[in-house]
């Protein structure tokens, strides 16, 4: 459990993302690419940043 959640004092915080279908309880896993539920198939892509070549518009 202490992967989920970290505990200071009298408050929990979680350290994962929830999946907004399945809602409390429901971690989603994350890849390279994409944050996905297990129980529901939810999937969200992250974004892809610009490369530091691309950042600079040559």
């Amino acid at each position: 459990m202490s992967k989920y959640y970290k505990i200071a004092g009298n408050k929990i915080e979680r350290l994962k993302v929830q999946c907004p279908r399945c809602g409390a309880g429901y971690f989603m896993a994350v890849h390279y690419d994409r944050l996905s539920c297990g129980k529901c198939g939810y999937t969200e892509f992250k974004k892809k940043e610009p490369k530091e070549d691309e950042k600079e518009g040559s």
